[in-house]
């Protein structure tokens, strides 16, 4: 008992670290890169060009076989790397790291990797690391970003970059790569900028980190993360719907993270046929307010208590509430109050409630009163490092489901409904994002940063790792970078107009919005629960190595 109780790792870790993940089959060997038309933002071009003069226009690049006589990935010029993981963290950070180490170890044996602690702050406060083979070798395909740590701290003022550029040239850095979000890469285009406009010799690579699936486009078709986070919550909720369809008593709300995007939720429903799910998209799309979605949750509520089935299972966005317009005004507004007033979180709570009150315009004052207090209070907290409200603070499962039973009563009252209605909530967020990766994303995450190192061997900068045709074999996947400035647009942030990656949101013509579209009535009457179990990492490759449905029905699967 004494020797299970002080082991340094389990089984599984022990096993996973010996998994090799597979490359692209572009990748082994020499490269050479293939340049494709100049690109331009995908709005405000004007403005994005203008901002990012030395960076915006850049070409495509995708890499081939350099088949020539004598061709070798080995270079007989060192060069020193860092990393930093910035923004949450994600199943497969690791792996990315492992990447790049490997693909600068390939080049030179002799070329090293610093990294960055804590996010963006080590690489401003000088705190870093230097990530030997022997720490590599510890940390591959685990989850977690703790070999370095990860941070929110945003790069974009010019004295930050200075300060970031002292050490490293004292490191004698040649580039960093910035393992993050659609934030922490937009931070790392103006990164780029400012050192090309300043002529300096330090390139900066961008790799897509987010569980949220919204940093995507025909070039990054899935962030590093999905993957893994989605099938660990389709696991939990299979095994709710288990004890849902064992107990049959209870309806289960259950949120999910994606504070700007549906995609988890959508991805998870796929899994899982529960009997409701929202799309925050949709309620956009049809410009939904809350009461119209609590009618169509209580309206399926009420046809399963018909049948005598008074149990079921209903999944939520995290970011649910954004999406509503009337809500989403009112959101916008409290930003911007917020953002003019730092001090706002020093005042008592009745003083804030009269600060906001006495601050909105009428249309948001009125909608702001009528919200229960505990949520009206979870909507003025404080603002995440970016200026927006943090969702995940904010009980939106307990909030429908009271208002679901207040409208079931209601219809009680007026004899359209006699059944019970008992209910549980649920959150699964950070549940997902430290699990062991799934093959698909240890695979998907090593091929970034491998192909990172690629990309700073061809010079890049400004670039975001590319690893392309997902659904394939990794054999088959296609290597390149995509300049960052091609995802940009202008949004309002923290009370100002500012250039960022414009979010990938669940597309309502899609294949898999309309795979789940003409589903969900056949799931609202029936109990058509799937149990995915748990992510499989040893055993048949369809088992081991299957995509998610999101991605499936994306690139041409029926």
């Amino acid at each position: 008992m004494d020797v299970l109780k002080f082991k340094k790792k389990s089984i599984l870790q022990q096993l996973r670290a010996a998994y090799q993940p597979k490359l692209p089959e572009t990748l082994k060997g020499a490269v050479v890169a293939v340049k494709g038309e100049a690109t331009q933002s995908v709005g405000n071009q004007a403005e994005i060009k203008a901002l990012f003069p030395c960076t915006y226009g850049l070409p495509e690049l995708t890499f081939k076989r350099d088949t020539s006589a004598g061709a070798s990935v080995h270079s007989d010029t060192t060069f020193n790397v860092g990393v930093i993981l910035s923004g949450g963290q994600a199943p497969g950070g690791h792996n990315v790291i492992s990447g790049i180490f490997d693909g600068i170890k390939a080049i030179n044996e002799n070329n090293r990797l610093f990294g960055f602690l804590m996010g963006p702050e080590g690489l401003i406060e000088h705190n870093y690391m230097e990530i030997t083979r022997d720490i590599v070798d510890d940390y591959r395909n685990c989850g977690g970003f703790d070999m370095i740590g990860s941070g929110r701290t945003k790069l974009e003022k010019p004295e930050q970059f200075e300060k970031g550029l002292e050490i490293i040239n004292e490191l004698g850095i040649r580039a960093v790569v910035i393992i993050g979000g659609d934030d922490s890469n937009t931070n790392a285009a103006v990164l780029a900028e400012y050192y090309k406009q300043k002529n300096v010799p330090v390139q900066i690579i961008g790799c897509p980190k987010t569980i949220d699936g919204d940093l995507k486009n025909e070039k990054i078709e899935i962030s590093f993360g999905f993957d893994t986070a989605t099938k660990l919550y389709s696991e939990l909720i299979g095994n709710v719907e288990r004890d849902c369809n064992s107990a049959k008593k209870y309806w289960h709300f259950i949120k999910l993270m994606g504070r700007s995007a549906s995609h988890i939720a959508l991805e998870c429903a796929l899994q899982t046929q529960p009997n409701y799910c929202v799309i925050g998209e949709e309620v956009a799309a049809k410009n939904m307010y809350l009461d119209d979605v609590v009618t169509d949750i209580a309206r399926v509520v009420a046809a399963r208590a018909e049948q005598g089935k008074n149990y079921g299972i209903v999944l939520i966005p995290e970011g649910l509430i954004e999406f509503m317009p009337a809500m989403k005004m009112l959101i916008d507004e409290l930003n911007d109050i917020l953002a003019a007033n730092p001090d706002f979180s020093k005042l008592h709570l009745d003083e804030q409630r009269e600060f906001v009150l006495n601050h909105l315009t009428p249309n948001n004052k009125a909608r702001f009163e009528t919200l229960p207090p505990t949520v009206a209070r979870q909507l003025t907290l404080d603002r995440d490092p970016h200026g927006n409200v943090q969702l995940s603070l904010i009980e939106t499962e307990k909030l429908l489901s009271e208002m679901v039973g207040k409208k079931l009563q209601q219809m009680k009252e007026e004899g359209k409904y006699n059944g019970k209605f008992k209910r549980l909530h649920h959150f699964f967020g950070y549940e997902g994002r430290c699990a062991d990766p799934s093959n698909f994303d240890a695979d998907y995450c090593y091929a970034l940063g491998y192909n990172a190192a690629m990309l700073i061997n061809a010079g890049a900068t400004g670039y975001m790792s590319s690893i392309r045709h997902l659904a394939k074999p990794a054999a088959e996947w296609e290597a390149g970078g995509i300049p960052i400035t091609m995802m940009m647009n202008m949004e309002h942030r923290n009370g100002e107009q500012k250039p960022v990656i414009k979010k990938a949101l669940v597309d309502l013509e899609g294949k898999p919005f309309k795979v789940f579209a003409n589903s969900r009535e056949l799931w609202a009457r029936e109990t058509s629960y799937i149990y995915p179990g748990p992510i499989q990492y040893f055993g048949d490759d369809e088992m081991c190595d299957q995509t998610s449905c999101t991605l499936y029905y994306e690139q041409g699967g029926e």
